[in-house]
């Protein structure tokens, strides 16, 4: 009975992931050319989509240490719904500079809560399905990237800057309902609270601190071009706004894709480290060769590899972050996790924005080419000093 339960509760949880991540990315694939359309440089592009990231760096640790101190996910994964419709009704209904910027904080705020979605889905599953779980619910994410970036382009030709905001206000609100009826098994209750002096050795964790390095480089990497700039590069190079589709495609289908191959034949063949070290090289080498491209079919060809090697990084370092980590203080290792890499999804855009104003729009691209290469170091040092298998 109680199994049946947690598959039936299982789809429900997808549904809010769903919910969760798709409402704001119907919108950010147009977020920098919509601020540029109303009077935003460079600069300020890029302190708004590093805002995103900022916040999540200051609420995602926060929000795991306090849900394992009260051994409860669920409260956090309503509040978080209850910030993305905030945001999403607040770029709604404003086209000011400065008030996009709150909504981006608090579009951040939400993203934070995906620290008590990600350890309150695992515990729906064994320690051994652990990367299966992360391999699904990242699939989950990557789907709601894909058509909310899909149906943006068609939305504001359609109907103007603004509609994407009305899908997106709806879809939250919809989510923020159903988030009271996901169910929280009473085990986790039961369990004995994390001590705060326990936390600290949490977060000292060698494995943690490693695999969240490499997390900050790999999205500062694609919250500086995907989620960033590329849409301007691509417009530089000929591609008209309706076409950006076509990028959207090329892109997130592999990298769709991508988070279902590595759980199942990725890393069962190569190993975590070996995996993440052919991820990591392609990586670099692509996005050194974006601003080089200046045809439109090998720049869909280009977006398509890096759909596909970012695919297979993200879910394999998410897994890896809580696999040696006790399940009772998952949801901290989770939290500092998340609010590691949040200094990639604020750095990234941040410093790729200044190289942009700077010195031209292919500066920014060198600049994350340049991460991916110090990504690929780092996991050839790790990988060969660590005791990994396959490797």
């Amino acid at each position: 009975m109680r199994k049946l339960h947690i598959n039936k509760t299982k789809y429900l949880f997808i549904i809010v992931s769903f919910l969760l991540w798709f409402p704001h990315f119907l919108y950010v694939s147009i977020l920098s050319p919509y601020m540029e359309s109303i009077g935003g440089g460079y600069t300020f592009i890029g302190i708004v989509l590093s805002s995103y990231g900022l916040m999540q760096l200051l609420c995602r640790l926060p929000i795991g240490i306090f849900s394992d101190l009260l051994k409860l996910k669920k409260p956090f994964i309503i509040l978080g719904m209850i910030a993305s419709t905030v945001s999403c009704t607040l770029f709604l209904t404003t086209d000011r500079l400065g008030w996009i910027l709150v909504a981006r904080l608090i579009a951040g705020l939400a993203a934070s809560s995906w620290v008590a979605f990600t350890v309150l889905y695992s515990s729906y599953f064994t320690d051994k399905e652990v990367h299966r779980a992360m391999g699904r619910i990242s699939f989950i994410i990557v789907v709601a990237q894909f058509l909310g970036m899909t149906f943006s382009g068609y939305l504001v030709d359609a109907w103007g800057w603004k509609a994407p905001f009305w899908i997106a206000a709806l879809f939250s609100l919809l989510g923020t309902i159903l988030s009271f009826f996901i169910f929280e098994p009473k085990e986790r209750i039961e369990r004995p609270s994390v001590k705060l002096n326990e936390l600290a050795s949490v977060i000292r964790e060698a494995s943690l601190l490693k695999v969240s390095v490499l997390s900050i480089l790999a999205h500062s990497i694609i919250f500086s071009t995907m989620f960033g700039f590329t849409s301007h590069y691509a417009l530089e190079i000929g591609f008209k706004p309706r076409e950006l589709t076509f990028i959207v495609n090329a892109f997130m289908i592999p990298h769709a894709v991508a988070t279902l191959f590595i759980g199942s034949v990725l890393v069962p063949r190569l190993g975590e480290w070996r995996s993440l070290l052919i991820a990591f090289s392609i990586t670099a080498f692509i996005t050194l060769m974006i601003p080089i491209v200046q045809t439109k079919w090998l720049f869909l060809v280009i977006q398509g590899f890096s759909g596909f090697t970012l695919g297979l990084i993200f879910p394999l370092l998410l897994g890896m972050s809580i696999e040696k980590i006790s399940p009772d203080k998952r949801a901290t290792a989770m939290g500092a996790y998340q609010a590691l890499y949040a200094i990639g999804i604020f750095a990234g855009p941040f410093f790729t924005g200044i190289f942009n104003s700077m010195f031209g729009i292919s500066a920014g691209f060198y600049f994350v080419g340049l991460l991916g290469l110090l990504a690929t170091i780092l996991v050839i040092m790790w990988g060969k000093s660590g005791k990994v298998q396959n490797l």
